[in-house]
């Protein structure tokens, strides 16, 4: 019989960027046309009317959780950059001293003094930027931002989730079912919908399936219940 049987050791850190940019895409999108539909036809908006909003609300969160998401991480990206230049000047301008500060890391995460600066050599002499960029700044290969990625990603996802309400307006005829069972409908499938997606996340990045559905859930409830509230303000009846 094997001692040491095989098990999972796979580790989600290097999907971390794409995963957190697609989930909150997702349910942005979902959350985010909703919620628009739900005020639209609370107020009691024409079908064509809410369709049309819907449509460009659709476009425009796409388009602009992109740009947000890519603004975001090339500022995030950039001030990695900066930070390893400005640590490799210090390393260039400084080695003994910055030896020292591996060292001194290394001995506060535990290691006895002799060991820490064997180990603060070693990796100073196979990676010195490396080191420091890990070990001083938390930067390391799996935790690089990526712009482009995380952009796409948010696009892609949001529009996948933002075209869930649409379709149930669709399929829900409106103009057959009235305002309050449209509405109803819209918000029954879109926290349905909205659970699934956090429930999904969390089982790919190991987390706790049912807490994140739940909590993903609450939220979008919230929010459709305000925009629905606005839209019964508003009382448009176009």
């Amino acid at each position: 019989m094997n001692a040491n049987p095989a098990y999972n050791h796979e580790h989600i850190v290097h999907r971390i960027g794409w995963l957190r940019a697609a989930t909150l895409g997702a349910n942005d999108g979902i959350i985010s046309i909703s919620s628009l539909l739900v005020g639209m036809v609370s107020s009691g908006a024409a079908a064509p009317v809410i369709l049309a909003a819907g449509v460009a609300g659709l476009v425009a969160g796409a388009a602009s959780m992109a740009a947000g998401e890519w603004v975001s991480v090339k500022s995030q990206a950039d001030a990695e950059e900066a930070e390893l230049a400005l640590e490799q000047r210090h390393i260039d301008n400084n080695p003994k001293q910055e030896l020292l500060e591996l060292q001194s890391l290394y001995q506060k995460r535990g290691l006895p003094e002799n060991l820490a600066r064997d180990v603060a050599v070693a990796l100073t002499k196979h990676d010195a930027l490396g080191a420091h960029a890990q070990d001083e700044l938390g930067i390391t290969l799996h935790s690089v931002a990526k712009p482009m990625q995380a952009a796409f990603a948010s696009a892609l996802t949001f529009t996948a989730g933002g075209v869930v309400p649409l379709l149930v307006l669709l399929l829900a005829q409106y103009q057959t079912l009235g305002s309050k069972a449209t509405v109803f409908t819209l918000a029954g499938a879109s926290v349905v919908t909205l659970f699934l997606t956090g429930a999904a996340a969390a089982k790919v990045s190991n987390a706790r399936v049912l807490r994140a559905g739940l909590r993903v859930a609450l939220w979008g409830t919230v929010s459709m219940g305000l925009s629905a509230l606005v839209g019964l303000a508003l009382d448009v009846k176009l």
